[in-house]
């Protein structure tokens, strides 16, 4: 071991009467500690809160939506599906119609929603939908010359709708055309099959009817508006969206998963590091103490410093003592707090220890956690460099000090 080291660990663990000197270090080690404690169990939560939403979202959006970026609609065309049939992680291809449309039941106030073609079959592959059934089931099929219609259970309430009751929707591009042809407007009746209960968590809810039915309210004919895929492993979106946007070109447009709800989870990003931040102030107050515990130090062993210096040790040998030091006091800091933060995101995880307030109206009782690994190595990484450039300045002031000037101040 070099001398630096063994000097570094005599000043930092010196077994003599407790100073001024060890109170600071005792300081700066505890703030050290509570502060990655925080870090580490606030950045689990944020990280916890993040995957609920995630999988709220999930549940029903695609991982990958192709839209065209010139118009509202496109046809899916020959070679397009030769494309995605040549990429492995793909295990499901649903596309889709979605536009607005006024709807009425029996005199009742209009309402404007938003309605949603599927295929019946393709969709029930990537979205839970049977399992968020209040009441009937995932039935779009014509019985009785009408087709069928799934609604969310607060527009049912709304337009107090119940299975087997039939309503009328009118598209935009209907009444459109009633208007410049003065021709009444094409009405389309549909019967309720479903009404499905969906946490929405910024969009509104959505009517759902069969791909052809919607083809025919919005005038579409062979279109589509979108192409809802789903993948093996959502978290080879982003590669799988590069493929594919080179292989269709600029005419289209791919969106992940992230890009669909980008609004919602660049905000909880934005919470999250904008925390990291904040909690690592408590860090920087923590470190202070080491600048001026260090420079105490500096100052009280000004002599021995001198006789360092006159028996060939360098400047940088000099400032590694002191460097050495901070790096000592931070690791310290970082295992405990590490150790602690954690313990507590895992006992919270395990045990659900801290409930929510109000949780009987929401999915989850108590605050969600997960540890993320590069969040913890953020964390300690940040810790540890602060530790260290806390000691720069009293590393620089103590290999200034030259050995005749000790001894004569001595």
């Amino acid at each position: 071991m070099k001398a630096s080291h063994l000097i570094a660990r005599r000043y930092l663990f010196s077994r003599k009467n407790v100073s001024l000197i060890n109170t600071l270090t005792m300081i700066s080690v505890a703030g050290v500690t509570v502060g990655t404690a925080l870090l580490i169990v606030v950045l689990s939560v944020f990280n916890g809160f993040f995957e609920v939403i995630k999988s709220m979202l999930l549940s029903n959006d695609p991982d990958l939506r192709i839209e065209s970026a010139e118009a509202r609609s496109f046809v899916i065309t020959e070679s397009m599906e030769q494309t995605l049939a040549g990429i492995p992680e793909i295990t499901v291809q649903s596309p889709f119609i979605q536009g607005k449309a006024l709807v009425a039941h029996r005199g009742r106030r209009d309402q404007v929603v938003i309605v949603k073609g599927v295929d019946p079959e393709r969709f029930a592959r990537y979205a839970d939908l049977d399992a968020l059934m209040f009441a009937g089931g995932l039935d779009l099929d014509v019985r009785n010359r009408m087709p069928g219609i799934l609604l969310s259970d607060p527009v049912s309430r709304s337009l107090r709708l119940n299975i087997g009751d039939d309503i009328a929707l009118l598209s935009a591009s209907g009444m459109r055309r009633a208007l410049t042809q003065f021709t009444g407007p094409r009405v389309s009746r549909f019967e309720v099959r479903g009404i499905y209960d969906m946490r929405q968590v910024i969009d509104e809810p959505v009517m759902f009817i069969d791909i052809a039915a919607a083809q025919r309210l919005f005038d579409l004919r062979n279109e589509v508006s979108g192409l809802d895929i789903r993948l093996h492993d959502h978290n080879r979106a982003n590669a799988v969206k590069h493929i594919l946007q080179r292989e269709l070109g600029a005419r289209y447009r791919v969106q992940t998963w992230y890009d669909l709800q980008k609004p919602l989870y660049d905000v909880m990003n934005l919470e999250k590091w904008g925390a990291y931040f904040i909690l690592m102030i408590i860090v920087l107050v923590a470190v202070l103490n080491i600048v001026g515990s260090l420079t105490m130090v500096v100052i009280q062993k000004q002599r021995d410093i001198g006789l360092l210096r006159s028996i060939g040790f360098r400047r940088k040998d000099i400032m590694s003592i002191f460097l050495r030091q901070g790096w000592y006091i931070g690791l310290i800091g970082c295992i405990m707090g590490g150790a602690t933060g954690l313990t507590l995101s895992w006992l919270q995880d395990r045990y659900e220890m801290v409930k929510l307030a109000g949780a009987e109206s929401f999915i989850i009782s108590a605050y969600p956690v997960q540890i993320q690994w590069m969040d913890v190595s953020f964390v300690l990484g940040g810790s540890l460099l602060l530790c260290v450039l806390a000691s720069w300045y009293p590393a620089l002031r103590a290999a200034s000090i030259q050995p005749a000037d000790a001894v004569r101040n001595e």
